[in-house]
């Protein structure tokens, strides 16, 4: 049986306490013995409480001086007198030093039970009080996420907004706008942020594993499974998890999935018995989820289950004016990785490349270009020459893509383009002309281009370009 809460019964008879443990234990709570007031204060250091059931007449420290105590440790303990001699002064004083209430011997079991789920319900309130307070004076943390445009601006208000509740949240953006930047700080501003966090990137885990790992296993249910072993979603259990790359999921995941999002329970592979989990989910993508869901590739009742709360990033080339304190936030950071003292204050000349270039891997491209420039800094200054090729010369990834089947064309533009089909099928030519130049090689294929090799390989899957024979 579930467990309701926590009670710590402390009452110098044995008899009573075995009853009280008896009733409570019968009724679905997790139930602690003292017998003593200086057990129950030990004990209560060790863990808190839901609920303390206290005798007030005790050798030793009587069950009054003990409720100062507890309640000197934790002002919100729910502490339950229960005494054979309740009259009305021992009542207000209980009540005066804190109480929840008191209880007369001899009770009914039904008495004891009331008073106790009420206790537990007054104690749980309080406690979300306490972690939404806590949430509401959290800032999303701006050295985390770096940005100055209106466009952030309104990313960081939305985010303060979200993180308090439990809502799912689903984060789209390219590759390298920062999605799990984003994930973490709605974890951290939010009651949860002092529970697990769990990143779970479905892209790089084998299809045919991902369940196990999402959902966990017993042993022998399967070849291989030669132990249990609980899932992620078990591990981020009362925290939140992080789903990224949440579109590359099979159909059948996506249905083991939407069970979780709508009944908070799943049941691990080989077992029949589900498990319940207080999971706060966020999931994030670069794929087109709504076309994915016209395209039958991705389930409908899914995506608006985790789309309760949509928000997008916005690519680095449509925010430029976050490229400067960008900059300089990862100037400072390879500096102290790499003992340089690189000035943060950037040329007119240097500033003006970096501003106009192009960014098909986002922020994280922009990173991988300020640590390449302060590890071959000749001096204190980075300089032109310390820029990637394609930074320094606009036209030079543009001309990586020319060949004999005539991409190199210009584009007509005279009777109207859609801008980001365009910009499509250049990344498209360019990815598939680096392929072609390292005979499909992805690694080299991402260092040619100067992208992440995990950004490559999402964006070859996004445009479905065919592994080079």
């Amino acid at each position: 049986m579930a467990k309701k809460g926590s009670v710590l019964v402390c009452d110098d008879e044995e008899i009573m306490r075995d009853v009280l443990e008896a009733i409570l234990t019968g009724a679905g709570y997790k139930v602690d013995l003292a017998k003593t007031g200086e057990e129950a204060i030990e004990a209560y250091e060790q863990k808190p409480y839901d609920v303390v059931l206290m005798d007030v007449s005790m050798p030793g420290m009587g069950g009054l001086t003990a409720l100062e105590q507890l309640i000197k440790m934790d002002s919100e303990a729910v502490v339950l007198m229960i005494t054979a001699y309740a009259t009305f002064d021992t009542a207000i004083s209980a009540w005066d030093k804190g109480a929840e209430g008191c209880i007369r011997k001899p009770f009914q079991n039904e008495q004891i039970l009331a008073l106790v789920a009420r206790g537990v319900k007054t104690r749980r309130k309080e406690e979300e009080r306490v972690s939404l307070r806590q949430a509401m004076t959290r800032s999303v943390s701006r050295d985390a996420i770096i940005g100055r445009s209106d466009k952030m601006e309104n990313i960081f208000r939305l985010v303060e907004r979200v993180a308090p509740a439990r809502s799912t949240v689903l984060i789209t953006g390219e590759s390298g706008t920062g999605k799990e930047l984003v994930a973490k700080s709605i974890h951290e501003s939010s009651p949860r942020a002092d529970l697990p966090f769990v990143a779970v990137n479905c892209s790089n885990i084998p299809s045919e594993l991902l369940e196990s790992e999402l959902f966990g296993h017993t042993k022998g249910a399967f070849t291989g499974a030669v132990a249990a072993k609980k899932g992620l979603f078990e591990v981020a259990d009362t925290g939140s998890i992080f789903l990224d790359e949440i579109g590359d999921l099979r159909p059948e995941t996506q249905v083991r999935l939407l069970r979780v999002v709508q009944e908070r329970e799943f049941t691990p592979l080989g077992d029949t018995t589900p498990i319940k989990v207080d999971v706060r989910i966020i999931a994030a993508t670069n794929v087109d989820l709504k076309e994915a869901v016209r395209n039958g590739t991705f389930r409908e009742d899914l995506y608006y289950r985790l789309s309760v709360v949509p928000i997008e990033l916005p690519p680095l080339r449509d925010r430029r004016e976050d490229i400067l304190p960008l900059a300089q936030h990862f100037i400072h950071k390879y500096n102290s990785e790499n003992l340089r003292q690189i000035s943060e204050n950037l040329s007119p000349n240097v500033l003006s490349l970096m501003e106009n270039y192009y960014y098909p891997g986002n922020v994280r491209e922009l990173e991988n270009i300020i640590e390449r420039a302060v590890v071959i800094a000749p001096t204190d200054e980075i300089t032109i020459d310390c820029l990637r090729p394609e930074v320094r010369d606009p036209n030079l990834a543009r001309d990586m893509i020319k060949d004999t089947e005539g991409s190199s064309e210009e584009v007509d533009i005279s009777r109207g383009v859609n801008f980001y089909d365009e910009v499509r099928r250049f990344e498209t030519d360019l990815i598939r002309r680096a392929l072609d130049q390292t005979s499909g090689h992805q690694s080299r294929a991402a260092r040619l281009l100067g992208l992440n090799a995990t950004t490559l390989n999402s964006k070859i899957k996004t445009y479905n370009i065919p592994a080079r024979s």
